[in-house]
């Protein structure tokens, strides 16, 4: 068990490491000069050099990207061209909306997309396995903007119930916090409850396929003790697997999401960092995504563990 943990936790690092390779290489090769974005349209080369030096971009690469990691393993993740704040503070100041968002969202599709796929693979062959699968496919292929768009439409202007945008803090209140989350949950979180719905009913159908299941059936099992006791941890394994590559399309999601609902999150940081080329607040911003993405694979591997005890041999 200990073995196991520790070879997934030292896994992690160098995964991390290339990570933050990538991510440095991209941002340096992809063209532009920080330095002159600095300096500004009325700079001299004089100016620009000054600031090349005082930056440490005129030293050669490796070294660059050594004092760069050195830096981000302290906590430094540079200081931010347009606003001139460290890229740490920045983070951290528009860290709270995305993660209640993301909270809200996984909490949502859970809720939703278990008794759908369950629902499918127990009615396999119906009309409701066919209605609720027909229902996740239209929910994965519409995008997220046009989700949020239409139902900004319906619940904004046509019926004006909730409000269009902004965020509002959990210390505002339970009320105003969910006023303010109904929409962007929702928009985001058709996109993963569909993903969840159809790899549960997958699953579920891999599962009610088995012997003990249809013992259990011909013993005269009740249907909800079958479906939560037997069934369902034996078929969880590929669904948390799911929850966790999900993830890829959240933090996809969240940019967009917080885009339409202008919410300060940190996905619209990114864009604002895009639209102006702040190259530090870039690098930090998906850094931070890509580290919180590898962290939570890790916790997804070790609930393996519990899930099924096997995989600790």
């Amino acid at each position: 068990m200990y073995a196991y943990v520790g070879r997934r936790v030292l896994g992690t690092l160098p995964v991390i490491l290339v990570i933050a390779l990538v991510i440095f290489l991209i941002l340096h090769l992809s063209g532009g000069d920080p330095a002159a974005i600095i300096a500004g349209d009325h700079a001299t080369d004089e100016d620009i050099k000054a600031i090349r030096d005082k930056l440490g971009l005129d030293r050669p690469l490796a070294e660059q990207f050594l004092t760069w990691l050195w830096n981000v393993v302290q906590g430094d993740f540079g200081i931010s061209i347009f606003n001139r704040v460290p890229v740490g503070t920045l983070i951290l100041q528009r860290v709270e909306p995305t993660l209640m968002l993301t909270l809200t969202v996984i909490v949502f599709s859970i809720i939703l997309a278990l008794p759908m796929g369950i629902a499918a693979a127990w009615y396999a062959g119906t009309w409701i396995d066919r209605a609720l699968m027909a229902l996740a496919v239209l929910s994965f292929s519409l995008p997220v903007f046009v989700i949020g768009y239409g139902l900004v439409y319906a619940f904004s202007l046509q019926v004006p119930i909730l409000p269009v945008q902004g965020y509002r803090s959990l210390a505002d209140g339970i009320g105003p916090f969910a006023r303010h989350m109904v929409l962007p949950t929702i928009s985001l979180g058709l996109v993963y409850t569909a993903l969840l719905a159809r790899m549960t009913r997958s699953s579920f159908l891999e599962v009610l396929s088995q012997d003990y299941i249809r013992s259990a059936r011909a013993k005269g099992m009740a249907s909800f003790q079958l479906i939560t006791i037997h069934a369902l941890k034996n078929a969880s394994v590929p669904i948390v697997t799911t929850i966790g590559s999900g993830i890829a399309v959240l933090i996809g999601g969240v940019v967009v999401t917080e885009s339409v609902f202008a919410i300060p999150g940190i996905g619209r940081l990114t864009v604002d960092a895009l639209l102006r080329s702040d190259f530090p607040v870039i690098q930090g911003v998906i850094l931070v995504f890509s580290f919180f993405y590898v962290i939570l694979n890790l916790a997804i591997d070790l609930l393996y563990t519990v899930l099924d005890p096997r995989i600790r041999y």
